[in-house]
């Protein structure tokens, strides 16, 4: 089978584009047998992090707060292949985000997306597709010419957008990482880390409109000419699935970051360098199930009774004070009901005080142990009273005593 899927592709690549052809990353999109499927997950029960994980490196971070649950070298930078998509997917929602872009928007292939060659649509130079369409070609299919074309469209050149994609991960802490192209393609010092792709991932699904594409299995473009199938089979065949994207090339192996939800709680796993796209799957979701077995997340809710802060010096002689806590916090399972709040504030504090301002905060505890915080504010402005004011109020006390 994957003999004669490597004489189709190379067929594709002599011959021009086909009207029924398929869009594909070598072996990554071929659909599975419910066998492999099942092979699969006998392979993943058989694997523990931390000790046989076929791959070069790892992370599982819960997607709400960032926090790491698995790490293997986590910092090690590592060719990214097609994972490189994240960080451009995440740019382009950005942008549409904001408004600069549209999805209904037209773009026109240039010849460079035309030509980059790799994992494509085959988009010939001069034609035109939506946003949309070119959004849905590189999250499912992984298409470096729609990639690329949205590259172009959003910065004019695919350069430019690699100078916004290093800003961009410079802004998200990913200091293992640079980027050298917009696809993924193999380049000298085009590297990235488990770690800082599970950054880039945590940020895309920030806008929740990537899932409506990285959760799709099969669609097509053309009016049903063009067929995708989505290079990452988790979608399909993982409970909670996400996305988000695979990546694969002869310097980086099969790298994948699987990402899932199940009871509110979200999990991203990253592995790369991994020897075959079987063993990048069976890994990502071992991760995923030690990760859904080993932790939940505990819903927070404000402490019920937050006394006001007494004020000194003010026009008020106290301060109402508010919090918003997070959704919840990640805990072992075992210390799910361990989880209690304290709050810390002063006594006192001096007017003048502004709305908003963080007078105290509410510590959040584990059996006992600090796992985060959020701050207590103040919900109303306390000005500071004058001399006068003063005075007067000294004198109308004198006269209730009198």
């Amino acid at each position: 089978m994957k003999r004669f899927l490597a004489l189709a592709a190379a067929l594709l690549l002599i011959l021009g584009p086909v009207p029924t052809a398929f869009a594909f990353e070598e072996e990554e999109a071929v659909i599975p047998t419910q066998a492999q499927v099942d092979q699969e997950v006998k392979f993943a029960a058989s694997l523990t992090p931390g000790e046989n994980l076929p791959v070069r490196s790892a992370i599982l971070m819960e997607q709400q707060s960032g926090k790491i649950l698995y790490a293997q070298n986590e910092h090690e930078a590592l060719p990214p292949a097609s994972v490189t998509k994240i960080m451009s997917l995440l740019l382009i929602m950005e942008a549409i985000d904001s408004g600069k872009i549209d999805l209904t928007d037209t773009v026109t292939c240039s010849e460079t997306a035309a030509n980059y060659g790799g994992s494509q649509i085959w988009l010939k130079p001069g034609e035109e597709m939506t946003v949309e369409d070119l959004l849905k070609a590189a999250a499912i299919s992984s298409a470096n010419d729609a990639t690329v074309c949205l590259a172009e469209y959003v910065a004019g050149s695919e350069a430019a957008f690699v100078n916004l994609m290093n800003q961009r991960a410079q802004d998200l802490g990913m200091n293992d990482t640079v980027f050298k192209c917009a696809a993924g393609l193999d380049n000298e010092g085009h590297v990235s880390s488990a770690y800082d792709i599970a950054l880039m991932s945590r940020a895309l699904l920030e806008h929740p409109l990537i899932t409506k594409y990285t959760t799709i299995w099969m669609d097509s473009l053309r009016d049903g000419a063009t067929q995708l199938v989505n290079t990452n089979r988790m979608v399909r065949f993982y409970e909670g699935a996400t996305g988000l994207k695979t990546g694969t090339t002869n310097g980086a192996g099969s790298c994948l970051s699987a990402t899932a939800t199940r009871d509110g709680l979200g999990l991203i796993a990253v592995v790369m360098g991994a020897p075959t796209s079987d063993d990048r799957f069976a890994a990502s979701r071992s991760l995923l199930d030690w990760g859904f077995a080993n932790f939940m997340l505990v819903e927070l809710k404000a402490p019920e009774a937050i006394l006001p802060m007494k004020v000194t010096g003010g026009t008020a002689p106290q301060v109402e004070l508010w919090c918003q806590p997070p959704a919840g916090v990640v805990v072992d399972k075992a210390k799910g009901s361990a989880v209690t709040q304290e709050v810390v504030m002063e006594e006192s504090v001096a007017a003048p005080v502004e709305n908003g301002q963080q007078l105290g905060k509410v510590v959040v505890l584990v059996d006992g142990e600090q796992v985060a915080e959020y701050p207590l504010l103040a919900s109303q402005e306390v000005r500071q009273i004058s001399f006068f004011r003063a005075l007067g109020l000294l004198y109308k006390r004198l006269l209730a005593v009198s």
